[in-house]
């Protein structure tokens, strides 16, 4: 399912039914190379109050627009797509890359790995567009690291929203990693979890 904005997305409820916004660990999110320390929490809010600014934001240190952002959430998660409203002038990212379940990323690290997808922004302001993911490489994930390499050409990059829609496992990390052992012998074989139930959620 996915949210076409063709309808209010308050009537249909789809927001609040795909939102990962309560399941991000809020205290423990990071970025490397914001302006002001700490700023990075505030672009997480409900989907419905993503263009209510009360003027925090994420930015960048003058001079230099990358950014790396770190979520972890509170459970596994599948992530369906997210979404980015940057700033104005120049100011909004132009590209995304995404890794997943990789602590302490830095810079020369996200600019020398392989990220699982990456996108090409375009100036969102309204918050109406979402970038899908490959659904498939973006499973069970503990937590997620944005690595925003570039701007529209400001000065600084300014990110005022970062939402997820997706759904929660419910499971906690330790104990999916215990059903998964116990049912699939070989780790290798991604299937046979699916297949067996074992209590995890429907995969798509």
């Amino acid at each position: 399912m996915a949210c076409t904005h063709d309808h209010s997305c308050e009537d249909h409820d789809c927001s609040t039914d795909w939102s990962l916004y309560k399941h991000i660990d809020l205290p423990k999110v990071m970025a490397l190379n914001e302006a002001v320390p700490g700023s990075a929490k505030s672009v997480f809010k409900a989907w419905e109050q993503r263009l209510n600014s009360t003027g925090e934001h994420l930015e960048s240190n003058e001079g230099d627009p990358e950014l790396l952002v770190y979520i972890p959430f509170t459970s596994d998660v599948k992530i369906k797509s997210i979404s980015i409203v940057g700033g104005p002038d120049g100011t909004s990212p132009s590209k995304l890359r995404a890794f997943i379940n990789r602590e302490g990323i830095d810079f020369s690290d996200a600019q020398s790995m392989q990220a699982v997808q990456e996108w090409e922004l375009v100036e969102n302001l309204q918050g109406v567009l979402e970038y899908q993911t490959r659904y498939a490489k973006f499973q069970s994930v503990a937590n997620i690291t944005l690595h925003f390499p570039d701007n529209f050409g400001g000065d600084t990059s300014q990110i005022h929203y970062i939402g997820f829609k997706g759904e929660s496992t419910q499971l906690k990390r330790d104990v999916v990693a215990t059903i998964v052992y116990e049912i699939t012998p070989n780790p290798s074989d991604h299937k046979t979890k699916a297949e067996s139930g074992g209590g995890l959620s429907h995969v798509e």
